[in-house]
């Protein structure tokens, strides 16, 4: 068992709290550290019989961690039920003052692994396991994509007012903005006002909210080890009510090529070469889609040249502080380098 710093988890006030909520009681067991420094702070332990993990912002916490953490919070509540596969949320403490300043919540904890980081056995060697992970990935967004963001009392949770008519210009002011930092000689993206064009000419017509994850990819998927499943999506810093469809170009501007990053940022599951065409992923998802989510997948590829334009842009933001020394050349150079790929994926989707 781990000794864990009071300053990042103070069990004291920890057992306190969740006496107060209700929570079993008893001595805190198997505590370790599954993640903390720069990263958000998860610790699993276990009390009064019960498994957890323990879900908080960084040591140095970030401006808006706290207000994240709510959110996150809120969101996952709200899918508890659901069918989709996510951490199921226990308890929450959304008082910054509890716990020295840091919001937290309890969930349950995930029997799973990353396949960007590890693929045990059977699926090492089994390609049609690997291949059914792939799908699972495409089905497993499709279920979040069918939850009534309303119903489930998220109606005033995001902006979905105009989200697809404001994307280009947002991105583009935020590329923009680059040009403040030190150093920095702008952005050299071949492509870049062609695609953006391309976007403001081609933007579907008409869409339906919902629930977005915000950064859906395959190392933000956790796998059952028993089999293809995905047993529960993580990491939901970046969810918000807006068009789920982006989620699914996401997936596809982010999906495993071979002889591309992406091949190699994907891990071992990439590496593999068993993962379904795109193609094969966007029919996975009709097949929920069509029955339960009656969303129109005709302009999908509109929303993954987006995606590739919006991450693109995104991870050129590390390139531009790396130049003002906010950042290492070698992270900075490798990161436009995933940038430039994305913005000739983004290309090859307009031409096909």
């Amino acid at each position: 068992m781990e000794q864990i710093d009071p300053a990042l988890v103070d069990v004291d006030v920890l057992g306190r709290w969740m006496d107060g909520e209700g929570l079993p009681a008893g001595p805190f067991e198997d505590l370790t550290l599954l993640s903390g420094g720069t990263q958000n702070v998860l610790l699993r332990f276990r009390r009064g019989g019960e498994d957890y993990v323990l879900r908080r912002g960084p040591r140095h916490l970030r401006a808006r961690t706290n207000d994240v953490l709510r959110r996150e919070a809120r969101v996952l509540a709200a899918l508890d039920g659901t069918g989709v596969p996510a951490p199921r949320v226990l308890a929450a403490c959304p008082d910054d003052s509890v716990m020295h300043g840091a919001v937290f919540y309890l969930m349950t904890p995930v029997e799973g692994f990353n396949a960007s980081v590890s693929l045990p056995e059977p699926h090492a060697s089994d390609p049609g396991i690997q291949r059914e992970m792939g799908l699972n990935a495409a089905r497993a967004l499709s279920s979040l994509g069918a939850v009534d963001h309303t119903a489930v009392g998220l109606t005033h949770f995001g902006k979905p007012e105009g989200f697809l008519e404001r994307q280009v210009g947002r991105w583009m002011s935020e590329l923009e903005s680059y040009n403040g930092l030190d150093g920095y000689p702008g952005a050299d993206i071949p492509g870049l006002d062609k695609v953006a064009s391309w976007l403001d000419a081609n933007r579907p017509a008409t869409w339906r909210p919902g629930i977005m994850h915000g950064d859906y990819h395959l190392a933000n998927l956790m796998y059952s080890f028993d089999g293809p499943r995905v047993a529960a999506i993580v990491d939901w810093e970046m969810c918000t009510i807006g068009d789920p469809l982006l989620d699914l170009g996401w997936l596809l501007a982010t999906w495993p090529e071979a002889g591309d990053d992406s091949a190699s940022l994907a891990g071992p599951l990439g590496a593999g070469g068993a993962l379904p065409a795109t193609g094969d992923l966007v029919a996975a998802y009709a097949e929920r889609s069509a029955a339960t989510a009656g969303r129109d997948l005709s302009a999908i590829t509109w929303y993954a040249v987006l995606a590739c334009f919006k991450l693109g842009i995104v991870l050129e933001g590390t390139h531009a502080r790396a130049f003002a020394g906010k950042a290492s050349k070698e992270t900075g150079d490798l990161l436009h380098t995933i940038t430039l790929n994305l913005f000739r994926r983004a290309r090859a989707f307009i031409a096909s």
